[in-house]
């Protein structure tokens, strides 16, 4: 019986349609277009999706998946519900895409005319952010139990560059994602010192990684320093899964071409004082920070852990009016994403950034660890968080834009 069901299933592969009938949309016309656009950052061999689908014969073995994820809006991963043309790497499909896909698939699934199929995407193997120019990796594996707590690790990349360098890119690429929390990435000067903690989000902060998330890629003209004689330090915080791992991550630099106009640099609201009741399915948790200087704001990335429901920022103007910069109603911690402003927007000196995160620790929520507890702020998953970091960009100083690289 099993031997006949999967003869049955073969026999069905073979027999997709490879033109479409009036009126059906084809994967080499209609579709591909669509994934090359909206999905194969992720979805493409060498990165970290279960599947690619930069061909039909890619694609085609998943087409029940991936028609309940487009249907569903689950795919691509997106939380914020700010309208179309409010962010700029807003990836979501449009009804239209989405109806095609779906009659795509209802339609049997043709492949089309090979002479239709779009040109694929220049795509670096392995990175989100195009080919580096530089990777630094860690030098030596990291082994990764199948169970206990591993505490924070701070774990040191010699670098030590010559000179300051500016970088227009970067990302941050573990080798085990599956066992990664998350990494935050930062320098301080070379030493042969044992590594302690440091100033993660300091002035030299890099960048951070969680599950599922790409590089970091700067507007034209914005960049930040990697500075001379200086080491990476990576923040690792790994989690066991039940399965044993290797881990030896990878920094990869996409260096300026010239001096920057602008420096990315990275603001937050965090609140380490709160306590989520047990069994609460809403439970309010808010942050305020008030803007010392004009402030030029570029994007916003919350983070909470499994608990994190939602998050809304809103802009306290001095003059009494407010403004909602960013809603994510459906926070997911598997997808955090960075919310990028298509236009950045202007912050003056003496506003206040409110953050109000909501946390489901009931239940109903299907990631809880344990409902029967009340949680507080700490570094493991089963602990919760509340950051809303924002990113911004100041003027460069007339010596970074004077310098030769």
């Amino acid at each position: 019986m099993r031997f006949a069901l999967i003869l049955s299933l073969v026999a069905a592969g073979a027999a997709a349609p490879a033109m479409a009938a009036d009126g059906t949309p084809t994967f080499t016309k209609d579709v591909a277009p669509i994934f090359y656009k909206s999905c194969i950052e992720c979805h493409r061999a060498t990165m970290f999706a279960p599947m690619s689908l930069t061909s039909f014969e890619d694609a085609r073995p998943w087409l029940r998946s991936i028609k309940q994820r487009v249907m569903a809006r689950t795919m691509p991963p997106w939380g914020a519900d700010m309208p179309h043309g409010v962010l700029r790497n807003d990836p979501r499909l449009t009804d239209q895409e989405v109806q095609t896909i779906v009659s795509w698939i209802d339609g049997g699934a043709p492949k089309g005319d090979i002479a239709d199929m779009p040109k694929m995407p220049a795509l670096a193997d392995g990175w989100t952010i195009g080919k580096p120019d530089a990777v630094y990796s860690m030098t030596e594996e990291y082994k990764i139990p199948a169970s206990g707590t591993i505490e924070y690790l701070y774990l040191r990349i010699p670098v030590n560059l010559p000179e300051d360098r500016w970088y227009t890119a970067v990302e941050i690429k573990p080798s085990a994602r599956a066992h990664v929390h998350h990494i935050i990435a930062y320098t301080e000067p070379s030493s042969d010192k044992p590594t302690r903690p440091g100033n993660t989000f300091g002035p030299t902060n890099i960048t951070g990684v969680s599950p599922n998330k790409p590089g970091l890629v700067f507007e034209p003209g914005v960049a930040k320093l990697l500075r001379a004689g200086h080491d990476i330090i990576l923040q690792m915080h790994y989690t066991t899964n039940g399965k044993e791992a290797v881990d030896r991550t990878q920094v990869g630099f996409v260096f300026a071409k010239e001096p920057p106009k602008q420096i990315h640099v990275t603001g937050l609201a965090v609140q380490p004082r709160f306590l989520i009741p047990a069994g609460d399915p809403n439970a309010e948790v808010k942050a305020v920070t008030e803007l010392r200087q004009d402030t030029l704001m570029t994007s916003l990335t919350p983070h909470m852990h499994v608990r994190g429901k939602d998050m809304t920022y809103t802009a306290l103007y001095p003059d009494g009016t407010s403004e909602v910069l960013l809603r994510v109603p459906k926070y997911d911690f598997n997808w955090q994403i960075t919310y990028d402003l298509a236009k950045p927007k202007v912050l003056p000196k003496g506003t206040k950034v409110e953050v109000v995160a909501h946390f489901d620790n009931s239940p109903g929520n299907k990631y809880n660890p344990d409902p029967t507890k009340d949680v507080k702020w700490g570094d493991q998953t089963w602990e919760e968080m509340m950051i809303g970091f924002w990113g911004s960009v100041v003027d460069a100083p007339a010596a970074s834009q004077q310098q030769k690289q």
